[in-house]
């Protein structure tokens, strides 16, 4: 990928909605690609956090792994976040398993580096860490909703 052609990308993600043309060439300045094959496990649950995605195509599904099966917690697509974690440090691991569901392709950060390049700009740095809070707050949510619906009482038929 061109240098423009990661800008631009930079510029329609949603991530980056708000961020300064500034920001936007360090974050560029940053980035990788990387593409996963359907199935692949991008992370399983309690690795160490080192990496940060940018969805560009494909389907990602978050899973709590327990025995003998998974517990899908959200389904992520084309202009989502993948791996918050890995901003914060120390962190004890990843919360969930991430699986590709199909292809996937998308932009990769190194958590370490991009840690060091909040703490050397400010601005930027806030840039990240607001997105960031939207990105932990959506999946908080979503947790929250699966919770919902796992312990949610059953209705006993009408009539019983």
């Amino acid at each position: 990928m061109t240098g423009q052609v990661l800008l631009d990308t930079l510029r329609i993600h949603p991530f980056t909605e708000g961020f300064t043309q500034e920001q936007l060439e360090r974050l560029a300045g940053l980035a990788g690609q990387v593409r996963f094959q359907k199935n692949a496990i991008i992370f399983h649950e309690g690795d160490e956090s080192s990496f940060f995605y940018l969805l560009l195509s494909g389907s990602v599904v978050l899973e709590v792994t327990a025995p003998g099966r998974s517990l899908r917690i959200q389904t992520l697509g084309k202009g989502e976040e993948l791996g918050w974690s890995s901003l914060l440090a120390p962190t004890p691991g990843k919360q969930f398993q991430a699986r590709a569901l199909e292809p996937v392709e998308a932009l990769v950060f190194d958590g370490a580096r991009l840690r060091r390049a909040c703490d050397e700009e400010c601005s930027f740095g806030y840039a990240m860490m607001r997105s960031l809070l939207k990105v932990v707050a959506s999946r908080l949510q979503a947790t929250r909703i699966q919770l919902l619906d796992v312990y949610s009482p059953v209705k006993s038929p009408a009539g019983a």
